[in-house]
């Protein structure tokens, strides 16, 4: 399997590239969307807001962005779509801290009709968490699914609201006459004040109001004069809200279809579908996980793989590669390559279990993701061991290591077009 380090060919000659996560979301997108954004001349983020963030470590700073499509730190034209929701204090903050740190944020392009994370929305996530208790979610808290749920209610407030004084306070009044006896007589949180509320959004208004774009216009335009545009996905395949493990999922559709309606362009416009996974596999939050280590050897995996939040710091529980949801991926998204990540941090291991099938409650084996949620919950994993390598991964991969991602890639019909081999941006083989 003949690997050079460095990355890949110019993406030009692949005009529209969705870069989609295949598990549960920190699979390491961001560093393979900033490895493609050198070559290209858009980057999108479609979907989600800022509960999912990509870390980048770059000539050796770290960048944790929250908003901001991984091609920023390339001078990328960056488009947040109408797909997202924008928390604008946390969107004006990120703004303020790359131009402290030299990124210039004059190129970022930000959709009128996404949508805006409001108080409110942060104050009822954190209280209904509390409430559910055991049955709770895991969600950031970060108030993502509330202002979802307005958005499908037709009750939100979108980022072109914030432009018209009149019509955000006409708005703010209706929605805190409801929100207000929730956060008071449901959750008892403290109510919000109308007047507070005006003069703090009006304020961020005027900063956010030179990046405000038709954003769908403007990637239409790229694509019509044959420039390379990438979307970016934030979470993962199996966090999206129609086809991950419900209700352990985020508010958003994760997919790569999601692309396309997210941004505001047809879905024949996609050229290309690269799915990225871990070389192990891991998640965020409740909810059912199969192929969970069990013992010592998980802690020593998130140690390994620094496996803590980008976003909240949180610990993320860590388990063997599975391949049964990994060809779930493949064939939601119509995958046509995949980018393996942190294959070095398997390194430390002698021997690397691998979920092949899903030993179902009726005693039956399964080499496909369930249908129905009972049986995914109550699944167990049937695991194949595969030899470790012992040594570090530099610009050649040693023959276990291949035969790693040879098997990977067998069980998935679909290439593997690049392998991470460390945190740095320049820590990735691509095939010759």
């Amino acid at each position: 399997m003949p690997w050079r380090p460095g990355g890949l060919a110019d993406s030009r000659d692949v005009p529209a590239t969705v870069i989609v996560g295949a598990q549960w979301g920190d699979e390491g997108k961001g560093k393979i969307v900033d490895l493609l954004a050198q070559n290209s001349d858009v980057v999108c983020r479609y979907n989600g807001g800022p509960n999912a963030g990509h870390t980048i470590v770059a000539d050796g700073a770290t960048y944790k962005l929250r908003h901001m499509p991984s091609g920023i730190l390339w001078g990328k034209e960056c488009v947040v779509g109408a797909g997202c929701v924008v928390d604008p204090p946390v969107f004006v903050e990120e703004l303020d801290d790359l131009e402290a740190r030299g990124v210039s944020t004059e190129r970022v392009h930000l959709s009128g009709n996404a949508h805006v994370i409001m108080p409110w929305h942060v104050a009822i996530d954190r209280a209904g968490e509390r409430r559910l208790g055991k049955l709770r979610i895991g969600t950031t808290k970060r108030g993502i699914g509330p202002t979802y749920a307005d958005k499908a209610m037709r009750l939100g407030i979108r980022v072109q609201d914030l432009l018209d004084p009149k019509i955000l306070r006409q708005k703010l009044e209706v929605a805190l006459t409801e929100k207000n006896v929730w956060l008071e007589n449901v959750y008892g949180a403290a109510p919000l004040e109308l007047e507070k509320l005006a003069a703090s959004y009006e304020e961020h208004a005027q900063r956010l109001r030179p990046y405000i774009a038709d954003t769908s216009l403007l990637v239409d335009r790229a694509l019509r004069a044959e420039r390379s545009v990438l979307f970016e996905g934030a979470h993962g395949t199996l966090l999206d809200l129609d086809h991950g493990t419900y209700p352990f999922v985020t508010s958003s559709s994760t997919l790569a279809g999601g692309a396309a309606s997210g941004i505001g362009i047809g879905p024949t416009r996609i050229d290309d579908v690269i799915g990225v996974a871990k070389a192990y596999v891991t998640r965020v939050g409740e909810g059912p996980f199969p192929s969970e280590i069990e013992g010592p050897a998980q802690k020593r995996m998130r140690e390994l793989g620094g496996e803590f939040g980008t976003v909240t710091g949180r610990d993320r529980r860590c388990g063997w590669l599975d391949l049964v949801a990994l060809r779930y991926a493949v064939r939601l998204n119509g995958m046509t390559s995949v980018a393996l990540t942190k294959l070095d941090v398997l390194s430390a291991f002698d021997e690397i279990p691998v979920c092949v099938r899903y030993l179902l409650p009726d005693g039956t084996e399964t080499p496909n993701f369930p249908a129905h949620q009972s049986d995914f919950h109550h699944c167990r994993p049937v695991f194949e061991a595969l030899e470790g390598w012992r040594q570090p991964l530099r610009d050649e991969l040693p023959q276990a290591a291949q035969a790693y991602v040879e098997f990977i890639e067998q069980a998935l019909n679909v290439p593997v077009r690049l392998v991470g081999t460390g945190a740095e941006r320049e820590r990735v083989l691509a095939r010759s």
